[in-house]
């Protein structure tokens, strides 16, 4: 048993059992044994490889589609770009370098901001960024980002929110939570929650018992907070996960321990805790807070609409036969679909201050 999971099983024994949305905060944010408090989760020695550890392709299309959208809104002065959860900073570095690249001015105005709840992740984030770290505002919270024109990205995010989970059952929709069994060890159960009908996407009758339901007013909080201050400010704010564009059922809580899927109440504290992204219910948040909302994409067609395959191809060119092998592994895994690959099961999100086309979410006029 995990110092996690001794802590949970006392908190269970002396106030019941605990819902599944604060079984997962606690799993990565308790402030002695959550996960991103103690243990270095990217990477080959850690648990997961996200998108901008993968190739520094990623980081640049970012970079790519920021310019595009600061440009599509007028290239106004007085811009903050933004991350939030920004692991190494390795995203931050490589958007900044196409940044300078393509718009030296916006590169020179603009104030960067990275939030960041973990002082062990920002440290190393000052270490990627040593060169501009003395440009560089940590923040504790997305509020805390000063007014003005906001060019925001958020990659895996969203999926390490907490979520609630409802069961059908004979009665109803039941909250899924997590007690003891007969050996003391967690277990989940049922309790007296229940859930609204109106949440749902279909009629309740419809739904077979046994199905499971996920939501999550913490996720909803944290795009209605952004798209609130993008409509304010003007902007655009970029979400990048895995999830579904339509909301549906079924359980997707799961944990991930050195890079293989692990049972969600095996060793918290030790794994990575996550589950997938409902980008329905994000765009209709943000879009009732008053911002465009783009037409969402799968990453693969992201990436190459904004010229992953012409920049791999010229970063390539002149090179070793390895090195071009590496690079094109690298574009199969960020875009290309199936086991292993990202460019399906991850799903980008756009939202804007004021519409405006912007490439690849919006056709372009002829």
């Amino acid at each position: 048993m995990t110092p996690l999971a001794q802590k949970i099983v006392n908190l269970i024994q002396q106030a019941g059992p605990l819902r599944v949305s604060d079984y997962f905060a606690l799993c990565l944010a308790d402030p002695d044994h959550g996960y991103y408090q103690n243990r270095e989760p990217f990477g080959q020695a850690g648990d997961f490889i996200t998108a901008p550890e993968i190739s520094q392709l990623f980081g640049e299309m970012i970079g790519i589609f920021l310019v595009q959208a600061w440009q599509a809104q007028g290239s106004p002065d007085n811009v903050r770009i933004v991350e939030i959860g920004p692991g190494r900073g390795t995203l931050m570095s490589d958007a900044l370098r196409v940044i300078a690249k393509l718009a030296p001015e916006l590169y020179a105005d603009a104030t960067i901001h990275m939030v960041e709840t973990s002082e062990r992740l920002r440290s190393v984030q000052r270490q990627t960024l040593v060169r501009l770290k003395q440009r560089i505002t940590w923040h504790d919270a997305f509020e805390e980002i000063p007014a003005g024109f906001t060019l925001m990205v958020a990659n895996e995010l969203f999926d390490a929110i907490p979520i609630q989970q409802f069961v059908k059952t004979s009665d109803g929709f039941r909250e899924r939570m997590i007690g003891l069994d007969e050996a003391g060890a967690l277990a989940f159960g049922l309790g007296p929650g229940t859930l609204e009908s109106s949440a749902l996407p279909i009629e309740e009758a419809q739904v077979p018992e046994g199905e499971i339901f996920e939501i999550s007013p913490a996720r909803a909080a944290v795009m209605q907070a952004v798209a609130t201050k993008i409509v304010h400010d003007g902007g655009t704010a970029l979400t990048i996960d895995y999830g579904h564009l339509v909301t549906g059922f079924g359980d997707t809580l799961q944990a991930v321990y050195q890079h293989e899927f692990d049972p969600p109440l095996l060793r918290p504290g030790e794994a990575d805790l996550t589950s997938h992204v409902d980008f329905q219910v994000l765009a209709e948040t943000a879009k009732a807070a008053g911002a465009h909302v783009h037409r969402p994409l799968t990453q693969g067609d992201f990436l190459v609409g904004l010229g992953i395959l012409e920049r791999a191809g010229a970063l390539g060119t002149g090179r070793d036969r390895l090195t071009q092998a590496t690079i094109s592994d690298a574009v199969n895994r960020l875009a290309g679909e199936g086991q292993g690959r990202m460019g399906a099961l991850f799903k980008v999100l756009a939202v804007s201050g004021k519409p405006a086309r912007i490439a690849p979410f919006d056709p372009q006029p002829r």
